[in-house]
């Protein structure tokens, strides 16, 4: 399998990555993979009704394990019952979208002769601690997902799509704070 000509261009910098296997092939066009992105958020306005995010996928998770143990406390929760799904929460479509992402995600790096068990880091850091810093990190992005009601995808991608100021303001918070952190930790990745 090939991939269209149009969203094929390897970075100006990039060499081949070896995976061990076989050389990878280059990463697609990041505009034009931006683009198809762009037509997959216009999809699930169409299909869906409202724009992505993946942060009611775990809240449908949470709710179909508070309803194993007691489905009239999930019904009568104002947290949960908005996942309740007439007792199926694990139909929620963010769920279906979740997977969707694994399985795209396991064969575009088949595809592109990436599959590899690594742990991706800089010179300086040790694969354990990077694990750590990845698990910690992805544990306070969860949290601050839970407390804003929504995850970066549906707030950078759907709220900027709808140019809502929230999102905006957020998506400038969040790339002046990466600005401000970058130098901080660069010489664990240079």
């Amino acid at each position: 399998m090939t991939m269209p000509q149009a969203l094929s261009s390897p970075a100006p910098r990039a060499s081949p990555v070896t995976t061990g296997r076989a050389t990878a092939r280059p990463y697609w066009n990041p505009y034009g993979v931006g683009f198809l992105l762009g037509l997959v958020l216009l999809a699930t306005y169409v299909v869906a009704g409202r724009g992505l995010g993946a942060t009611a996928a775990f809240s449908a998770v949470a709710a179909w394990l508070a309803g194993t143990v007691s489905p009239a406390h999930v019904q009568e929760s104002a947290v949960h019952a908005r996942y309740w799904n007439e007792g199926a929460p694990l139909l929620n479509w963010t769920l279906f979208l979740l997977i969707g992402a694994l399985i795209g995600a396991f064969v575009s790096g088949w595809q592109g002769r990436r599959l590899a068990w690594t742990v991706e880091r800089g010179p300086n850091v040790s694969d354990n601690t990077r694990l750590v810093l990845a698990f910690a990190g992805g544990f306070i992005a969860a949290f601050g997902a839970r407390i804003a009601k929504g995850c970066t995808s549906g707030q950078a991608l759907t709220g900027g799509s709808m140019l809502n100021v929230g999102s905006l303001v957020f998506m400038l918070a969040v790339f002046a704070s990466a600005y401000a952190l970058a130098w901080f930790v660069r010489k664990e990745w240079l």
